[in-house]
């Protein structure tokens, strides 16, 4: 019996070994830091083909995309809850460990989004719809389920624009509510050009993942090729030892507190 698998019947050492590969690093620190600096990391999480392809077949199969016409705004949200493949992609050994690696605590999966085609949606952050305290203790990872280019929306994201201040309902409109959010989309399309920001596009081969910052800025790129798909899931994350609010119904101090329901 080679010594590994000796090692592993001595109580506790397979516990030990899981635990630690769970917190060994994806990568080494010097692309570690491109993530901070930049706020986006495109990786490869791991995710097998089998799983990918179920995961569309879910989608495709469910209430709110079958035999329905789909428009940019179509998604199956939080398909985690019924389909197995969709909550494998949002609990991905390889992106758990990343996620471990880059903010240094647990990471809470809390929310699947799964797109048939592009959503075109105007540039915005995360941290407007989630946020946390501390703050920016969260991220998203979105799976290319096919592969993504130019012609079938691939995201449009800005680069080192996490570094910029947090926008808040303050900043834009007069109380909270969702009622607001069109104000929000021409704040942030004004923000885009007072700062000079400089778009880049997702261009990704099917089972590829772009993890971004909350505060990252990014929309949903033009889908020109209406006759093409644009299979992918995108999971938000949480981590452990935040409390989390929506940033949308809180305003003057008061902070619309959310209690989820962590994917595990």
């Amino acid at each position: 019996m080679a010594l590994g698998s000796t090692l592993d019947l001595i109580p506790g050492v397979r516990g030990f070994k899981n635990r630690y590969h769970r917190w060994t690093p994806v990568y080494p620190a010097p692309i570690e830091g491109q993530y901070h600096s930049a706020g986006y990391l495109i990786f490869d999480p791991g995710i097998p083909e089998a799983t990918l392809n179920a995961a569309t077949k879910e989608m495709l199969d469910s209430e709110p995309i079958k035999g329905k016409e789909w428009h940019h705004g179509a998604r199956y949200f939080d398909g985690w809850r019924a389909c197995p493949a969709i909550k494998a992609i949002a609990l991905a050994p390889r992106v758990l460990r990343l996620l471990r690696q880059v903010y240094d605590r647990e990471p809470l999966p809390f929310q699947t989004l799964n797109f048939p085609v592009g959503t075109e949606q105007r540039v915005h952050s995360d941290a407007i719809h989630f946020n946390s305290d501390p703050a920016t203790y969260m991220c998203g990872v979105w799976v290319a389920l096919e592969d993504i280019d130019l012609d079938n929306g691939a995201l449009v994201y800005y680069p080192g624009s996490h570094k910029l201040p947090v926008v808040t309902m303050e900043d834009f409109a007069p109380g909270p509510g969702a009622a607001h959010y069109p104000l929000y989309e021409a704040y942030i399309a004004k923000y885009v050009e007072d700062h000079k920001l400089v778009a880049e596009r997702a261009i990704l081969k099917k089972g590829q993942a772009l993890l971004w910052a909350s505060n990252l800025l990014h929309g949903g790129g033009t889908h020109v090729d209406k006759s093409r798909t644009r299979f992918s899931q995108v999971t938000h994350y949480f981590f452990e030892g935040c409390s989390n609010f929506t940033p949308l119904e809180s305003y003057g101090g008061y902070r619309h507190l959310r209690k989820r329901d962590w994917i595990a």
